[in-house]
């Protein structure tokens, strides 16, 4: 059955992003042609702004209780991120088609290629593990903050008493703001609903949205080993090559270079900004979700809590550590040229081959912002950051 399901998610003329492109439409990121669907669509996207709005006006509320705070404060930071993710999306989707659609034809283009069937065939497959386990990740963690305030009512009899007497409040699934008294039965059902609808919503733009920028940032990296090595084999490997195919080989190792470079600025364009926000964000997250474990005796509580802290580690960690391997990739990339037979080459290909190795001498260094470069370095400092705040709260 499960196989089933994920046949389904593939697509012929989307061999690598195919499940990422359907979720991209299936929630909403990649509009429809449809007017009607547009328009539905659009008004899920503001609902759920909407939404992440009631949780700031929420604050005020709970602004005396330091745990309805935290729990509050790292969720609605969270939901603040995914909204940004939204916005832009939706702002700079031409970008964004753009870029998807140069994944697709180079990616295609590649796979004609008998030699690298090997490294294809290993990179597609990891894309499909990260994608499959990080929505996995993300809908464990959206169903445990649905289920949690359940859970807690079931485990914890003095919960239930202080429940019954009116000394404490229901649990929330997400902490935010209803024009209606919330505290009553019918209240709190009422809310749960347009929490849990929230809380999916967003999961969904969530996951959508990171696994799409991950698996590009995937492709990245294969696309550089893989002009690398098709510039090491501009002159043929134990076969004789004529001037003129060399040259046709540089000149198409040249093109890919270029089109490579456009795109991932113009990716990184896009996605700067975000992991700027998320940076922050997710600094105070950490925090707030460590301090809570600490200050929660209820074990069960405990690992619920754990759990949203592993994914919010897992989130920041899967951008920081591919972006890093792109990065290394492209630094590498320039000794391509000198792996070919360049040496018994005539003078005048040899300038040709020391020209395409300056050119293949930049880097790609994805950023979060104007501050930051997204490497595991600023992963780890992003970690000793949160820690120092926690024990500061502590």
């Amino acid at each position: 059955m499960l196989k089933n399901l994920l046949k389904k998610l593939e697509n012929p003329e989307r061999p690598l992003l195919g499940p990422n492109f359907k979720a991209l439409t299936f929630w909403g990121l990649l509009l429809p042609e449809n007017v009607y669907k547009k328009i539905f669509y659009l008004t899920m996207h503001l609902l759920v702004t909407v939404f992440t709005a009631t949780e700031y006006i929420d604050i005020w509320f709970v602004k005396n209780d330091i745990n309805l705070l935290l729990n509050n404060v790292k969720i609605t930071f969270l939901a603040t991120v995914s909204v940004a993710k939204i916005t832009t999306f939706l702002a700079w989707q031409k970008h964004w088609k753009g870029i998807i659609e140069y994944v697709t034809k180079s990616d295609l283009a590649q796979r004609k290629s008998d030699n690298k069937k090997a490294l294809i065939n290993n990179y597609t497959k990891y894309c499909r593990k990260i994608t499959y386990l990080y929505w996995f990740l993300m809908y464990t963690t959206v169903v445990i903050v649905m289920g949690q305030p359940l859970i807690k009512y079931i485990s914890s009899p003095s919960y239930r008493e202080n429940v019954k007497n009116g000394t404490e409040s229901y649990i929330e699934v997400v902490s935010s703001w209803v024009p209606f008294n919330k505290n009553t039965i019918y209240g709190h059902i009422a809310a749960s609903f347009y929490q849990s609808y929230g809380a999916i919503y967003g999961g969904g733009w969530i996951t959508s949205f990171d696994t799409n920028a991950i698996v590009i940032m995937v492709f990245f990296k294969a696309e550089l080993e893989m002009l690398r090595m098709d510039c090491a084999d501009i002159f043929g490997k134990g076969e004789q090559v004529n001037d003129k195919e060399a040259k046709e080989r540089l000149k198409n190792c040249h093109q890919r270079h270029v089109d490579l470079m456009a795109n991932a600025r113009l990716f990184n364009s896009c996605l700067s900004p975000i992991m700027l926000l998320y940076m922050i964000v997710c600094s105070v997250m950490l925090c707030a979700t460590a301090y809570q474990i600490s200050a929660e005796s209820n074990p069960m509580q405990q690992f619920l809590i754990a759990e949203y802290l592993l994914f919010g580690i897992a989130q920041l960690f899967m951008f920081c550590w591919h972006s890093n391997d792109v990065y290394y990739a492209s630094k590498d990339l320039m000794i391509g040229p000198y792996e070919s037979e360049w040496w018994s080459r005539p003078k005048s290909e040899q300038k040709d081959i020391s020209m395409l190795v300056d050119q293949l001498n930049n880097t790609i260094a994805f950023t979060a912002g104007p501050f930051n470069n997204l490497s595991v370095a600023t992963f780890i400092n992003i970690l000793k950051g949160a820690y120092s705040y926690y024990t500061l709260l502590n």
